[in-house]
Order: structure tokens, then C-alpha cells, then sequence
């Protein structure tokens, strides 16, 4: 902040009348306010090239204010001068008790002056910042709509492809793409157990370890397929569950035959899920696996569908 001039001057009034001897000067003024005694004792002492005589605190106020003004913290210096005359009361140490109320009160509204001026530029300051944030919202909102609406693109190209493989490999592809761009941290596929395992890839939420296995294949998947992917999970730390992405759905029985598993730890996504994820932009997947979490811990059952989430949203 600018203290300008009036405020330099109200620094120098309060070095040259507040108080009559210099040293002490020094300890309620000079050094109270930050500036070094090395840098204003020398002054003290110094003597005028006419005279001879010792220079006056008039003569030396802004010598020091010359020797501060090369100092970083200037600013702050002279506002805390003006801070220190605005609050003085020990009159009895001035020459001219007349003068140096005269600085108080001229000290008083400066500083009156100066935190209004500051109220205004933090109101501004809070103001910019809020726009900054706003602005930067915004291109998050467009960066996520962007990136939803590509992926959208990419589901939709999967459900005319033909080769089945390639089809399965782009799906976790496309299911890591989509944990990224609502923030989930994501491990990629990968093998484990001497390469006896393949894992088709993982996020970590709310401090659990979640398996991802991707299904896109005509039939409906079975427990069998269930089962293999649930000993995957078992085989991953009491910390680990998993989820099952199968793009067509699974064969009726098997929701509840996982319901008789004791442990519930696999929970179930299917096409119709993952595609409203990135066609409707308001689903936060974070949120949306949590629920499928809680509905089956609380309810024992493995899949939350879409349609059943948001109408608890609303």
C-alpha cells in the first residue's frame, strides 16, 4: 500500500516532536517501529557542517526516513510510526507538548485514512479472487464436459465394433479414462503372481483398494466369471474390493448368489451406469460408487442402478 505523501510526513513529524531525548527516542520510536539501531544511531550524533552543533531531530527525522526508504520493508516501518504517534499518550516526553498532540491527531486520521483505503483494496482483492476462482471453475466445468463428451464419443464408437479383444481392451481404457476425469486416482492393468493373474486395473477410494474387472461380450455374465474375480479380490488384502463392470449385464442368479457370499466385497456396474455417468456430466462417479458401496453393506445388495441413484439425489 501507498502511504504517500502526507503519510511520510506524519513519520517525520512523529520522529522530530514526540519525544525530546534522542536516545530514548530511539527505544519508544524508532526501534519499536523496525528500523535497526545501526541504521538511525549513527545519525543521532551527527553534527551539522555549518554549526558544529549536534543536528536537531527535525534535521535527522528525514535523514532516517532517506536511510529507510532503501529498505524493503519501508512500507511497513512507516505505518507502524503512524501507529505508534495514533496511540501515544506519554506527552511528558515532548519539548512542545502542543506539537506533538498536533502530530497524534494528525497520526489518528491518516491511519483512519489508511485502513479505510485497505478495507477497500482487500474488498477488491476478495473480489478478484473470487472471479479468478469463478473463471477457473469454469474452465474446469468446460474441461469436464469436453472430456465427457469425447468419451461418450469412444463408448459409443465400442458399441459398433466388431473385434470383441480390441473391443475389451479399449473398455479399460475407457473406464480409466472416465475414473480420471472425476478425480479417482487409477492404476493402470497389470499382472501379478509370476504373470498367473491379470488384473484389468484399479482405483483407490476413500482409503480402499477397489479391482476393476471390464466385461463387453455378448452373454450375459455368469457367477462363474463372478467367482474367478471375486478370488482375484480375496487374494488382494483385507482393504481390497472390487468392481465389475459388465457392459451387457449378468445372468439373474447372479446377484443373489453374491448376496450369499459372507463377505461382501464385489459391487456391480453395468452398461446403462457408465454411460449415463458420461452422458448426463452431473453424475459424480465418486459418489455414485460410494453409494453402490453403502447399498451393499446396508441393503447386501451388489448393484445400485443408475436410475435408483439419482432418484435419492433428488
Amino acid at each position: 500500500m501507498d502511504l504517500g505523501v502526507e503519510g511520510k510526513r506524519v513519520a517525520i513529524e512523529t520522529i522530530a516532536t514526540l519525544v525530546n531525548i534522542k536516545n530514548v527516542m530511539g527505544d519508544l520510536l524508532l526501534r519499536p517501529a523496525g528500523i535497526p539501531p545501526e541504521l538511525y544511531h549513527p545519525l543521532l550524533y551527527q553534527r551539522d557542517a555549518s554549526t558544529g552543533r549536534p543536528l536537531s531531530k527535525r534535521q535527522i527525522a528525514p535523514l532516517i526516513l532517506a536511510e529507510v526508504e532503501k529498505r524493503p520493508d519501508f512500507t511497513v516501518i512507516i505505518r507502524n510510526l503512524i501507529e505508534i504517534a495514533a496511540s501515544w499518550t506519554s506527552f511528558e516526553l515532548a519539548y512542545d507538548e502542543y506539537l506533538a498532540r498536533a502530530t497524534v491527531q494528525k497520526a489518528r486520521e491518516i491511519l483512519g485514512n489508511i485502513e479505510v483505503m485497505e478495507a477497500r483494496e482487500a474488498k477488491q482483492r476478495e473480489l478478484a479472487r473470487k472471479e479468478e476462482l469463478a473463471r477457473m471453475e469454469r474452465e474446469k466445468a468446460d474441461l469436464f464436459r469436453k472430456g465427457s463428451e469425447l468419451l461418450l464419443l469412444m463408448f459409443d464408437e465400442l458399441t459398433r465394433m466388431e473385434d470383441v479383444h480390441k473391443r475389451g481392451y479399449l473398455l479399460q481404457d475407457l473406464l480409466n479414462r472416465t475414473f480420471d476425469l472425476h478425480g479417482i486416482p487409477v492404476f493402470k492393468s497389470f499382472t501379478r503372481n509370476a504373470g498367473a493373474e491379470q488384473i484389468d486395473g484399479g482405483i483407490i477410494l476413500e482409503g480402499w483398494h477397489y479391482l476393476a474387472e471390464c466385461r463387453w461380450r455378448q452373454k450375459l455374465a455368469n457367477i462363474r466369471e463372478l467367482d474367478g474375480f471375486k478370488g482375484q479380490v480375496e487374494r488382494s488384502g483385507k482393504q481390497a474390493m472390487g468392481l465389475f463392470l459388465s457392459i451387457e449385464g449378468w445372468s439373474e442368479n447372479v446377484p443373489a448368489l453374491l448376496k450369499q457370499n459372507p463377505e461382501k466385497s464385489i459391487i456391480l456396474m453395468d452398461g446403462y451406469d457408465l454411460r449415463m455417468v458420461l452422458s448426463s456430466q452431473k453424475v459424480d462417479l465418486r459418489d455414485f460408487i460410494l453409494a453402490k458401496v453403502a447399498h451393499l453393506t446396508f441393503a447386501t445388495e451388489p448393484f445400485l442402478g443408475i436410475m435408483e441413484y439419482l432418484k435419492h439425489q433428488a
